[in-house]
């Protein structure tokens, strides 16, 4: 018996050192996993950071064309802009296919637009940052009859100067950027036109932006608010102005809106795409508690 017990707590013994080895190779394969993850996600981390830095630095020596005509190349705008240095690319965006079973690529490949479509825009690279600052001077340049083209930097950190912008609002949204231009001609030199437009249909939101050369013309663009353009009534603010109301900042719908349209004025005249405004979350309110008293008069 004796021997038997000392044979079992022997086995008991044995068990408990294989269990504790056991323990300690799942800790250590935790620990190893960690290991790689943590230097897995660190150079990733690191690979994101210098892919963001490298667009960077392509998107300082590239420029945004906008306002093309459909019938525009590639070969058109590479003998328009070679003069400012050596093109590495070109692309065009803002495509609208004739088929909706079409890519943007293919349908710009076979030329297959859209019929109403009526401009596209364009990115052009150049091999050195400089010479993609030269090119600016292209900027309100009338290429064709009735298009006059919209160039800028196509980085994110180009600067704009709000105080010689206007917003508008109530715009057609069939408009053209040529419409917008020599609506407000007479009121100075002006920089750039940008109709915010609908990436799918090409249509616009029915609001814009317009650059103007200084401020003096600002003054007498405010002095066309609620003038009449192709049948609608133009509202004009300076960018970044306020909109408000007595009757609109009593009523709580309409404070919504008036945040909505803040926003707008204060978004950047730079770029082609215009995020939309996010609807603010109105907390539901709770259910009202009626006291006792009232209660029993109610009965």
């Amino acid at each position: 018996r004796e021997s038997a017990l000392e044979q079992a707590d022997e086995e008991e013994e044995q068990k408990l050192s294989e269990n504790k080895v056991k323990q300690k190779k799942r800790v250590s394969q935790a620990t190893t996993k960690k290991r790689v993850i943590n230097s897995s996600t660190g150079g990733t981390t690191k690979q994101q950071k210098a892919k963001t830095l490298d667009d960077e630095t392509i998107n300082r020596r590239t420029v945004f064309v906008g306002n093309l005509p459909v019938s525009c190349t590639a070969q058109a705008l590479k003998s328009l802009f070679k003069e400012y240095g050596q093109i590495k690319s070109i692309r065009f965006r803002s495509l609208i296919p004739a088929e909706d079973t079409l890519s943007k690529k293919l349908a710009a490949i076979k030329h297959k637009l859209h019929p109403n479509a009526k401009f596209v825009n364009a990115y052009v690279v150049f091999k050195e940052e400089c010479d993609a600052v030269k090119a600016l001077k292209e900027n309100g340049t009338e290429i064709a009859s009735g298009f006059h083209i919209r160039v800028d930097i196509a980085s994110k950190n180009s600067l704009h100067d709000n105080k010689r912008s206007i917003f508008l609002g109530n715009l057609p949204y069939d408009i053209t950027d040529d419409a917008v231009r020599e609506h407000f001609s007479v009121c100075g030199d002006i920089v750039a036109v940008r109709v915010v437009r609908d990436r799918k249909t090409g249509l616009g939101k029915g609001f814009g932006y317009v650059l103007f050369g200084n401020t003096d013309a600002v003054h007498l663009a405010l002095k066309l608010n609620e003038s009449v353009l192709l049948g609608r009534k133009v509202r004009v603010k300076r960018c970044g102005e306020m909109w408000k109301t007595a009757s609109q900042s009593r009523n709580p719908k309409n404070r919504v809106n008036t945040a909505l349209k803040n926003k707008m004025c204060s978004d950047s005249f730079v770029g082609e795409k215009a995020v939309p405004a996010k609807k603010k979350k109105t907390k539901s309110k709770g259910l009202k508690t009626i006291p006792r008293n009232k209660a029993g008069k109610n009965k």
